[in-house]
């Protein structure tokens, strides 16, 4: 029996996808053909031939920010999962069903608060991924994407042994500090860390802890990533930009990638600079930030949104992606290229993110019930994972 995981190799049958709504970058066409793990030039005789029963057929999603992990390991509040193997491979299908066939797990590094859970979780975050990923267990393909706290006091110590890490394909800088960026809104970070139950003095001391910790870590963090995406060409994304100084830092760094800008200003000094513009998806879905920021769909709507991350919600990715067409006027195939073309340019991987010969085979069938895409199959280089 073939192993259905087994995708070390291409599987080299010709398969011939028909009856659906193929969108291709040309157009949507009605058939489509997969060999040797590629997309084929049609016409061609076909080995077996798929019935998609009308369905959309759509490029494999590619999600370069996703916490989703990290809810595997910690499953509950103070609940640390013991099996990384078990926490990986429920993770992996949760992304597969919502139609990603290649993910950039976020893992969190540098613990201004020295979270012993958090530091424990980056280890076997890492260790679950490498282990699953030789075992050949893995629907989805699986990189890693390290977000770096600057405020963190060991925040290099723990980075540099995993610099030579197969699977790490993107760092990003991250500063959470309360009063700024992200969390310029105390109270909503009050709410979000459910703090409000705090007493002013405990709310404050930990204010004072993490905005010292700032001051003492973070330009020494930052400078030293920088030079490590430097020396390896690895592409860096900042994150939470907020004014136009935030972008134009960015910039003097060799910064491409703005995650979640959080104003219409930094969004668009960060578009005048040519920087790829990462926004979430659920904020397109539910229709606005958790975190009270700027909404992902008015920017979407200025033409200041390139990527879509599913961040904290796996479906999210394509439910916006069908959304943006309505609520924007744009093309589905427009749509659709926030969540596979533009990130696979982001991050260099030009091997994947449309449906057109030669590209590999990473694809998903989706069909609309009640305006929501339900994803019913997924290939990964031409192999049924789903």
């Amino acid at each position: 029996m073939t192993n259905q995981l087994a995708i070390k190799e291409p599987f080299m049958s010709t398969l011939c996808l028909t009856n659906g709504r193929i969108v291709t970058p040309q157009g949507d066409t009605d058939s489509l053909f997969f060999c040797g793990g590629r997309i084929a030039d049609a016409p061609r005789t076909a080995d077996c031939e798929y019935d998609l029963e009308g369905d959309f057929l759509i490029p494999g999603l590619i999600e370069l920010h996703t916490d989703n992990l990290e809810k595997h390991f910690v499953p509950r509040a103070g609940v640390s999962w013991p099996a990384g193997l078990s926490s990986i491979a429920a993770h992996d299908v949760h992304m597969i069903g919502s139609g990603v066939t290649t993910v950039f797990d976020a893992i969190a590094v540098g613990e201004p608060l020295n979270r012993r859970h958090r530091n424990e979780l980056f280890d076997a975050s890492l260790n679950a991924i490498a282990d699953a990923t030789e075992r050949n267990l893995l629907r989805a393909e699986h990189f890693v994407h390290l977000r770096c706290e600057l405020a963190g006091d060991d925040l290099v110590e723990q980075l540099s042994p995993y610099m030579k890490n197969k699977r790490l394909r993107l760092l990003s800088i991250m500063d959470h500090t309360p009063g700024q960026r992200q969390w310029r809104d105390l109270d909503k970070y009050k709410t979000y860390h459910n703090l409000h139950g705090a007493t002013e003095e405990v709310f404050t001391e930990r204010t004072d802890t993490l905005k010292a910790k700032q001051m003492k870590n973070a330009a020494s963090n930052l400078q030293a990533i920088v030079d490590i995406c430097r020396s390896l060409s690895m592409p860096l994304a900042s994150h939470d930009d907020t004014t136009v100084e935030h972008v134009r830092e960015n910039i003097g760094y060799g910064i491409g990638i703005s995650e979640f800008p959080t104003t219409m200003e930094a969004a668009r000094e960060a578009r005048r600079h040519g920087m790829s513009i990462i926004m979430g998806a659920p904020n397109i879905v539910r229709g606005g930030s958790h975190s009270g920021n700027i909404s992902a769909l008015e920017l979407a709507r200025q033409g200041l949104l390139d990527i879509l991350s599913s961040d904290y919600m796996p479906a999210s990715l394509l439910h916006a992606a069908f959304l943006l067409p309505e609520l924007t006027g744009v093309t589905l195939q427009k749509a659709l290229e926030t969540v596979t073309l533009n990130p696979a340019k982001a991050v260099g991987l030009d091997d994947r993110g449309a449906l057109e010969p030669g590209k590999r085979a990473d694809a998903a069938q989706v069909r609309l019930v009640d305006g929501v895409p339900v994803v019913r199959a997924v290939w990964r280089a031409g192999l049924r994972v789903l």
